[in-house]
């Protein structure tokens, strides 16, 4: 259920509910660069209340004058959406959680401590790039890039799918021939050292000299 809410989100199926929640991140997102996060979190808290109790005031003044006899209040259908998590629920939330960090830790075992050379010479190209967009932005402008482009291109995929499916196939056979003449590469590599180490003459042991016997 959850998923498919999201789902909705991102594809502006519900087009104020996303806009409300895409423009409500951006701007939060952006004010963090002059304010703290506590901050950001106590305006946003804020300006929320100013609305809800304007609202919740105003009905509670048309229920005095007898204009909302029945005392419906504006919010009624939030406070009975229940959010809670049953038992079940909860652990298996948590089992996925943990089954995620544990095999987070396992894959970053095994490019750190060169389980496969090209899994590991892709991760430190990876890497490198990552300190490369270090170097020129920060935490928070890479926040609102992922806000934005998890917002724009679950569209834009929707509406050039055709194409992007062949810049597609085009990256992976490029990704693909790179991956074999690297595999080729330290094939050959080892084909040599083997050979190398066959051909290398065992060196013979030398023959004690036999010691003459004195005369007397």
């Amino acid at each position: 259920m959850a998923i498919k809410a999201l789902v909705d989100l991102v594809y502006w199926r519900n087009v104020k509910k996303t806009a409300v929640l895409f423009t409500g991140l951006v701007v939060g997102l952006a004010c963090l660069f002059q304010l703290s996060a506590v901050t950001v979190a106590s305006y946003l808290c804020l300006g929320i209340i100013c609305i809800t109790f304007q609202l919740r005031l105003y009905y509670k003044l048309l229920e005095m004058l007898h204009w909302n006899p029945d005392g419906v209040h504006p919010f009624q259908s939030y406070l009975d959406e229940d959010k809670t998590l049953t038992d079940g629920q909860t652990v298996k939330l948590v089992e996925e959680i943990v089954l995620l960090i544990a095999f987070a830790f396992t894959e970053l075992k095994h490019l750190l401590f060169i389980s496969s050379m090209v899994d590991s010479i892709k991760f430190a190209v990876l890497l490198y790039l990552l300190t490369c967009v270090g170097t020129q932005t920060n935490g928070l402008t890479l926040m609102i890039i992922g806000v934005i482009s998890a917002f724009s291109l679950p569209i834009l995929y929707k509406k050039q799918q055709v194409r992007i499916r062949k810049m597609v196939r085009a990256a992976k056979a490029f990704v693909k021939a790179i991956t074999n003449m690297f595999d080729s590469l330290l094939s050959k590599f080892k084909s040599s050292s083997a050979t190398e180490s066959e051909s290398t003459p065992v060196p013979a042991i030398a023959a004690a000299p036999k010691q003459k016997a004195k005369s007397k």
